[in-house]
């Protein structure tokens, strides 16, 4: 059963060649009749289209720039494709951009109960698992330090370890197993491990070629927005290497 659906999928941005100082001068320019905007179109994907099976995890690869994390934003629904559609089947948390919504001037304990809640968790569910949360993050010290004092990879463990515990079905994942220390990473792997044999379906965009063919059944690989291969991690992991040497 598919609980991720894309078909032939397309996003474009619209890249300005004209700085303009501020929304008063645009517009003056406008009224006046002188220098328009001039834009560029970037097709950052172009007719993406695959399914993932439930309980499956597929990895996403390719060169910086090729549309990897555009397509996980569209797939989280952060943004919308100008063609093509994308279904999912289930409840998704996005292991994005970690740590937006924090509050400096909170403590790290307060922050992880904001946090937890726009996440998704009810309050009483974070406060049960906030010593779990803490132990996972390595802050269990930390806890009624503020969290402008903690380092920017203490923050991203804690955002981290709040967006496991939420109850997803899919979760998508770009670059977060890169955070933290070696032992910080194989905890995070061990939970994603006990997801898979749980039926819950991964998606990881990764730079890391050995992560990739260890963990994904299933990778993607992106050129310049394209699909360049789709197919088991082992084949594509080593198409990816050979083009890269080329």
């Amino acid at each position: 059963m598919s609980v991720i659906q894309v078909n032939d999928v397309w996003k474009r941005f619209r890249i300005p060649h004209e700085k303009r100082p501020n929304i008063l001068d645009h517009v003056v320019g406008l009224v006046s009749g002188g220098t328009h905007y001039d834009y560029e179109e970037f097709w950052a994907l172009k007719n993406v289209s695959f399914n993932i099976e439930k309980g499956q995890s597929l990895g996403i690869v390719g060169p910086n720039g090729s549309g990897k994390s555009t397509l996980l934003k569209l797939m989280a629904q952060v943004m919308r494709p100008n063609r093509g559609s994308i279904r999912t089947l289930g409840s998704v948390v996005p292991v994005l951009e970690l740590g937006i919504g924090f509050h400096p001037d909170l403590t790290v304990k307060e922050n992880a109960l904001v946090y937890g809640i726009v996440m998704g968790l009810r309050r009483r569910e974070m406060t049960n698992k906030l010593t779990d949360i803490l132990e996972f993050a390595d802050l269990t010290r930390f806890q009624d330090a503020k969290l402008k004092n903690l380092s920017s990879g203490m923050q991203v463990r804690l955002a981290f370890s709040i967006a496991i515990e939420t109850k997803a079905d899919i979760f998508l994942i770009d670059e977060a197993l890169s955070v933290g220390d070696i032992a910080f990473q194989a905890k995070c792997l061990d939970k994603f491990r006990e997801f898979k044999k749980q039926g819950k379906t991964i998606v990881l965009v990764s730079h890391s070629m050995d992560l990739v063919n260890n963990f994904c059944e299933m990778t993607l690989y992106l050129a310049k927005g394209e699909v360049r291969l789709f197919a088991a991690s082992q084949t594509v992991i080593k198409q990816y290497k050979a083009d890269m040497t080329e």
